[in-house]
């Protein structure tokens, strides 16, 4: 007999010390029920949840990654969440640029008092995660490849750091304001104009480290055209960061 097991993904959640933390604290304290996939990093402000630790995360091969921090107004640090809102959103966008289903990074917001709530956040994205099916699968890319784009984009944090504090540090009062502006035409092209080719460049020359490539491979391998590829590799070149090997006809790190 053929004995199935259920898929139980793997959650990673970055909670904030003053609130959702102690949400958390107090459902363990009141043995309220909730799936024990997740694990928790406890963090001082929902705010300090960098980048770089959510793409890291799926990089690991966690399936789905919860930020929980203060309500909005609620911070200890002023305006911590809505730093973290605004990287929630980012990331989603980087995420969905790169193949991975935005749905599987979640914030939510829990107050100390709030160990109900912690337990059915947990348990609602836990059975989400489930319909979706373990990293990858859902997105229908192969391990490597996948590892491959997550990486790239983990290099270009600073940059992407960089970009949401000089162009699209805001700030509003209601989530649904956020909501708004960071599914507008305006972000959506400053987002293309300012990251999709840095983050397509970032590839290619993940790439190129490992072994020389033709235009044509890269093409293959990244699912882009050989034009789109061939415009990046020649920005590349202006830039130092790769020459054509006339001895392989092919193009390599400079």
């Amino acid at each position: 007999m053929v004995v199935r097991h259920e898929f139980e993904p793997k959650l990673l959640g970055f909670l904030c010390n003053w609130c959702c933390y102690a949400g958390a604290d107090l459902a363990g304290v009141s043995r309220y029920q909730y799936p024990p996939n997740i694990r928790v990093i406890r963090v001082m402000c929902s705010g300090r949840v960098d980048p770089a630790f959510i793409l890291r995360a799926f990089s690991n091969g966690i399936d789905g990654v919860f930020i929980g921090g203060c309500w909005l107004g609620e911070c200890h640090y002023m305006q911590g969440n809505y730093q973290a809102l605004s990287v929630m959103h980012l990331c989603k966008k980087l995420l969905e640029q790169i193949g991975v289903n935005p749905e599987r990074l979640r914030i939510e917001w829990v107050s100390a008092s709030e160990g109900i709530r912690f337990a059915e956040v947990v348990t609602d994205f836990t059975r989400q995660l489930k319909e979706l099916g373990p990293l990858g699968i859902d997105e229908g890319r192969d391990g490597n490849g996948l590892k491959l784009k997550l990486e790239a984009a983990r290099s270009l944090v600073p940059y992407i750091k960089l970009v949401e504090r000089e162009r699209l540090r805001v700030h509003f009062d209601t989530e649904d304001e956020y909501n708004e502006f960071f599914t507008s035409d305006e972000v959506d092209r400053l987002f293309h104009e300012l990251i999709v080719d840095k983050l397509a460049i970032s590839q290619i020359l993940l790439l190129l480290r490992e072994r020389p490539l033709s235009t044509r491979e890269i093409s293959d391998i990244l699912g882009l055209s050989s034009s789109e590829v061939s415009r990046y590799l020649k920005t590349s070149a202006r830039e130092g960061l790769v020459r054509f090997d006339e001895s392989q006809k092919c193009f390599v790190p400079a």
